[in-house]
């Protein structure tokens, strides 16, 4: 079945039936209800390859996420979800490729190949070899996150700094004078992940300012790692009496160390940190913390590219999520240990 079959059926020209599909063109409401009806009864579907080769467009984009062998966690499972319903409202298929290690072909191919028009390209490093291909090629594309030099090229991202900062003046508002940040992987740290980075240089300037004592430690991104981390911040600095975090998936093992240790929450020691929302609601008792807007980001991230592939001259346009601190019940005033 093909266009002139449903242009002989409902007595129109090939062009008007094509008008009808793409919406190009403004076609009377009979005409295109005369159409519409043929498909319909034939049960007619555009040949995807047909159209791209047509328009030049793959109508994919391509989201390259973290490699195949790490577990994602729930904030990145969270991105990929609202990528991938954003371009389903464009009618835009999402084309999934791990990247780093061993998957690095993977990425190539998506950018040598021009499988996609674009990528959305998450778990970005202050030092970025992908953007840097990505910006040679002339591919579009946007981040989730932002190279230290971002200014380039168009980006979204969390204010990490600033809400880290704003958890310990809001601790230190509570009394607390030694306080914890535990951060994500040692090994995400040392390759240079944007929000590790920026989380400590907010949690160091807002220590200073306040003249607190902090400590920073390196944390897995899963439950045991949080409860082994925490249950060692404990003994090794008794004094302390509140925490900041970025490490959701930690949380967990975060809430069990703290159990472990007969301390009370906020009683005895005081949580927060920035989480995606249902992570923060699921701790006992709820996390105050900065809801990461993980469906607005990717919607936006997806909005973003497509305005680059249609004008691929503009001007790189940035947005900085600075979402509030939710102050729920994990925090209270300082009671020495």
């Amino acid at each position: 079945m093909n266009i002139g079959e449903i242009a002989r059926r409902a007595g129109v020209s090939r062009s008007t039936v094509s008008y009808v599909l793409s919406g190009k063109r403004t076609v009377s409401e009979p005409t295109r209800q005369r159409i519409q009806a043929v498909i319909d009864e034939l049960d007619y579907r555009p040949n995807a390859s047909a159209r791209a080769l047509k328009e030049g467009r793959t109508r994919t984009l391509g989201l390259v996420i973290p490699p195949a062998s790490q577990r994602l966690t729930d904030m990145q499972l969270g991105f990929v979800a609202s990528v991938v319903e954003a371009a389903a409202r464009h009618d835009l298929d999402v084309l999934l490729s791990p990247s780093g290690g061993d998957h690095d072909r993977s990425f190539e191919r998506i950018v040598a190949g021009r499988r996609v028009d674009g990528v959305v390209l998450m778990e970005i490093r202050l030092s970025d070899d992908r953007v840097t291909r990505l910006a040679k090629v002339g591919l579009p594309f946007v981040t989730i996150g932002r190279t230290a030099e971002p200014h380039g090229m168009s980006w979204i991202d969390v204010d990490y700094a600033g809400l880290i900062a704003r958890c310990v003046h809001h601790l230190a508002d509570l009394g607390h004078r030694h306080v914890a940040l535990v951060n994500r992987s040692a090994e995400l740290v040392a390759s240079g992940y944007g929000p590790s980075h920026r989380a400590l240089a907010g949690f160091r300037a807002a220590v200073a300012e306040r003249g607190l004592v902090g400590v920073d430690v390196c944390c897995g991104d899963d439950a045991a790692s949080g409860e082994a981390c925490v249950a060692q911040l404990l003994a090794t600095y008794p004094q302390l009496t509140a925490m900041a975090t970025i490490n959701e998936a930690a949380l967990p093992g975060v809430q069990r160390a703290l159990a472990g240790a007969g301390l009370a929450v906020p009683g005895d020691f005081s949580v927060t940190g920035v989480a995606a929302r249902h992570w923060a609601e699921d701790f006992s008792p709820p996390l105050t913390a900065a809801d990461v807007p993980m469906a607005d980001m990717g919607t936006e991230a997806v909005a973003l590219l497509l305005e680059i592939i249609a004008a691929p001259g503009a001007v790189p346009r940035h947005r900085l999520y600075n979402p509030p601190v939710s102050l729920r019940s994990s925090t209270g005033p300082a009671r020495p240990r």
